[in-house]
C-alpha cells in the first residue's frame, strides 16, 4: 500500500496550502493516495447526518421498520454495485470523470459530466446544510434557549456553508484531513446514539401498511417500497460523477480490484447512519409523530424531542462533523471541473460560485418550498440523469479494455480542437443519444407518490420502473450504436475493441490554443 499523504510531514503542512491542481492529469509523483483514502473520503462524505435524513425517508413513507430496512439495504446495495466500477477512471487517467467521459460522449460531451456534477453538489451540498443547521439551531434551543426563529436559522445556514467553501478552497489535501476526522468521530458517535436510543427502539413498529389497512393504502406498499429504495440508492449514485476527483491522486499501477473494492465497500459502510436514521424515525413515528406528518415532517425536530438531555451536545457534533464532511465531498469536485468549463473562473473562484448558487437554493427550499419533497425530487432527478451516464461510462472503459489517451482528454482544457475524442465536432453521437435517451426515459416513468410523478409513471400500476428501463435502455442502446456505426480505430488501444467493431479513419489534428503557463494558471 503506497503512503498516506497525510502521513509525511512535508505533506502535512500542505494542509494551509490552496492546492495548485486543476482539472490538468496530476503528475505522477504527486499520486501518493491508496484506495483506503478513496475509501476514506467515499465513506467519509456519506457517514453524516444527511444520510440519516436519507435513512429516514422509508419511515416517512409508511414503512414498517423491517419493511424499511428490507428497501435501505437493497438500495445501498444495487447503488454501491453501480457505482464502484467508477472509481477506475482516476488512477488510469490521473483526472476527474467528466474529464474522463471526453473519451465516450466527445471532447465537447463531457459538459454533460460537469453538469451531472453541479446537480448532485447543489443537492446534497444543500441537505447537509440543511439537516446540520436544523440540528445545530435545535440543539442550541434545548441546551442554551436560543430562538428557533428564520433569523437563527439564516445564521446558521450561512456559517456551516462558510466553513465548507473554506475547506473546498484549500482543496484536497485539506478535505482529506477533514474526511479522517469524520470517519472516525462520527461512527464513535453514531455508536453511542445506539446506546442513548436502545431502551426505546422497538424493531417491531408497523408502520402504514398492516393487515388492517385499507385497500387503498395497501395499493400504495409496492410503489412506497420502491420510492424509498431510490431514495436511499441516490446516496451512492450521487458519487458517480465525483469518484474520479479523488481516485485521481491514486497511482496508476494501484491495483483495480483493489480501488473498486474500496468504492464498493464505502458505501456498504454507509448502513450504520443510514440505519440509524431508520431506527430513530422509527421511534419518533412511535412517540412523537407529529414530527413524522407527511404533510410537514421534521427529522431533526423529532430526534431532538426524543433525545435524552445528555445526548443533544452529540448530536449537535454529529451535525457538524458531517455536515462538514458530506459539504466538502459535493462541492469540491464540482468547483474543480467548472474551471476547465468557465476558464476564466479559477479552481477557488468556481467553487466560491458554485458554493453561492446552493446557497441560494438552499434559503428557497428551505423557506419558500417543501423540504423533504425537494430533496426527493432531486434525488430523483440525480438518479434518473447521473445512472445512464455512468452506464455508458462502464461499458465505454469495458468496450476500450481499459485503454485512453490522458494527453487527448484534455483538448477541451486546453481550447483546443481534433485528437482521438473528437468525433463529429467534439460530440460522439452515439454515447450522447444513448445517455439523454435513456434519462428521458426514467424521468418519464418516475412514480413516487406524493412527490414526483412522471407523465408514463404509471406504466406498471404505480411501480416506480424508472431506474431498471433507464438502466437497460443505456446499455443496450449504447452497445447497439457503437457496433452499427463503429468507432474511429484510433479511439481504442493497441489490443483493440471488445465486443464491438471499429472503423479506420484519421485522427484529425490538434489545433487552436497551445498550452502555456498563462492557461494552465487559469485553469487552476
Amino acid at each position: 500500500m503506497t503512503s498516506q499523504p497525510t502521513d509525511s510531514p512535508t505533506q502535512a503542512s500542505s494542509l494551509t496550502e490552496v492546492e495548485p491542481y486543476g482539472v490538468e492529469r496530476i503528475p505522477d509523483e504527486e499520486r501518493t493516495a491508496s484506495p483506503f483514502d478513496l475509501f476514506r473520503v467515499a465513506f467519509g462524505g456519506a457517514n453524516t447526518f444527511s444520510t440519516c435524513v436519507l435513512g429516514a425517508f422509508p419511515i416517512l413513507f409508511g414503512l414498517s421498520f423491517w419493511q424499511g430496512l428490507a428497501a435501505t439495504v437493497l438500495g445501498v446495495l444495487a447503488g454501491a454495485l453501480i457505482l464502484c466500477p467508477m472509481a477506475v477512471f482516476g488512477p488510469v487517467n490521473g483526472t476527474n470523470n467528466a474529464v474522463s467521459s471526453s473519451a465516450h460522449l466527445g471532447v465537447h460531451g463531457r459538459v454533460v459530466g460537469s453538469f451531472l456534477s453541479l446537480l448532485t453538489a447543489v443537492a446534497f451540498f444543500s441537505i447537509s446544510v440543511w439537516s446540520s443547521g436544523d440540528a445545530l439551531v435545535g440543539g442550541a434551543h434545548r441546551l442554551f434557549g436560543l430562538s428557533r426563529g428564520p433569523l437563527s436559522y439564516v445564521v446558521a445556514y450561512a456559517l456551516f456553508a462558510g466553513l465548507v467553501l473554506a475547506v473546498c478552497v484549500y482543496g484536497f489535501r485539506f478535505m482529506l484531513f477533514v474526511n479522517k476526522i469524520a470517519v472516525t468521530s462520527a461512527t464513535v458517535l453514531f455508536l453511542l446514539g445506539a446506546v442513548a436510543f436502545a431502551g426505546d427502539f422497538d424493531p417491531s413498529y408497523a408502520g402504514s401498511f398492516t393487515a388492517s389497512a385499507d385497500a387503498a393504502t395497501q395499493a400504495m406498499f409496492w410503489p412506497s417500497f420502491i420510492g424509498a429504495a431510490l431514495i436511499v440508492l441516490s446516496n451512492p449514485v450521487s458519487f458517480g460523477a465525483f469518484l474520479g476527483d479523488w481516485s485521481r491522486y491514486i497511482p496508476a499501477d494501484a491495483p483495480r480490484r483493489r480501488v473498486v473494492g474500496a468504492a464498493f465497500l464505502s458505501q456498504v459502510a454507509t448502513l450504520l447512519p443510514f440505519m440509524f436514521g431508520l431506527a430513530t424515525a422509527s421511534i419518533i413515528a412511535t412517540k412523537a409523530p407529529e414530527y413524522v406528518d407527511p404533510a410537514a415532517p421534521d427529522f431533526v425536530g423529532g430526534l431532538l424531542a426524543i433525545s435524552p438531555s445528555w445526548f443533544f451536545l452529540p448530536v449537535c457534533l454529529l451535525a457538524l462533523i458531517g455536515g462538514m464532511s458530506t459539504g466538502t465531498t459535493a462541492l469540491y469536485g464540482t468547483g474543480l471541473d467548472f474551471s476547465s468549463v468557465f476558464p476564466r473562473l479559477s479552481r477557488v473562484r468556481a467553487t466560491l460560485l458554485v458554493g453561492v448558487v446552493s446557497i441560494a437554493f438552499i434559503f428557497i427550499g428551505r423557506f419558500a418550498l417543501d423540504l423533504v419533497q425537494s430533496i426527493s425530487t432531486f434525488a430523483t432527478v440525480i438518479i434518473t440523469c447521473t445512472t445512464p451516464w455512468m452506464v455508458v461510462m462502464i461499458l465505454g472503459f469495458f468496450t476500450r479494455r481499459g485503454w485512453y489517451d490522458p494527453d487527448a482528454l484534455q483538448v477541451f482544457n486546453r481550447r483546443q480542437r481534433g485528437g482521438r475524442y473528437w468525433f463529429t465536432h467534439g460530440w460522439n453521437w452515439r454515447g450522447m443519444t444513448a445517455w439523454w435517451v435513456s434519462a428521458v426515459l426514467g424521468v418519464l416513468c418516475t412514480d413516487i407518490p406524493g412527490q414526483f410523478v412522471g407523465p408514463l409513471g404509471d406504466l406498471a400500476n404505480g411501480v416506480d420502473v424508472s431506474l431498471p428501463l433507464s438502466l437497460a435502455a443505456a446499455a443496450v442502446l449504447y452497445l447497439s450504436l457503437l457496433w452499427l456505426f463503429p468507432e474511429p480505430r484510433a479511439a481504442y488501444g493497441p489490443e483493440g475493441a471488445r465486443w464491438v467493431r471499429t472503423k479506420e479513419a484519421p485522427v484529425p489534428p490538434v489545433t487552436g490554443a497551445a498550452e502555456h503557463p498563462a492557461l494552465t494558471d487559469a485553469l487552476r
